[in-house]
C-alpha cells in the first residue's frame, strides 16, 4: 500500500529537550527497509501559491491558502504493509515530536 506522508511542523515551539532527531538518519533507514519511494523538503510558506478556477478564470493566491497551526515542510511517499506500518514509519520520523506527520493512504485507480 502506498502513503503519502506530509512532514508538518509546530508553528510554536514545542516543549521538550529542544533536540530534533537526525532526518538524514530516518531517510537512510527507511530507504534501506525499501518503505521510502521518494521524498523532499518544500520551499517555505511564503513562495506557496493557491490556484483556483472560479467562473473561467484563473484566480492565484500568494502563500498557503489553508490556515493551520502546522507548516507544511515536506512530503515522503511510502510503500508499507498496510497503516500499521505507516504509523510505525511516521512515529520514528525526528519531527513527529514538533509537529505532526499526516499519513494519506494513495486510492488506486
Amino acid at each position: 500500500m502506498r502513503f503519502l506522508m506530509l512532514v508538518c511542523r509546530d508553528t510554536e515551539p514545542v516543549p521538550g529537550d529542544g533536540e530534533t532527531g537526525d532526518v538524514e538518519a530516518w531517510v537512510r533507514t527507511m530507504d534501506e527497509r525499501g518503505v521510502r519511494i521518494t521524498g523532499d523538503p518544500v520551499a517555505h510558506q511564503r513562495e506557496a501559491r493557491a490556484v483556483r478556477v472560479r467562473r473561467g478564470k484563473v484566480v492565484v493566491t500568494d502563500g498557503p491558502y489553508l490556515e493551520t497551526k502546522e507548516i507544511l515542510g515536506g512530503f515522503d511517499l511510502l510503500e508499507c504493509r498496510d497503516m500499521a506500518e505507516a504509523i510505525e514509519v511516521a512515529a520514528a520520523h525526528p519531527f513527529a515530536s514538533e509537529g505532526v506527520m499526516e499519513l494519506r493512504p494513495i486510492r488506486e485507480l
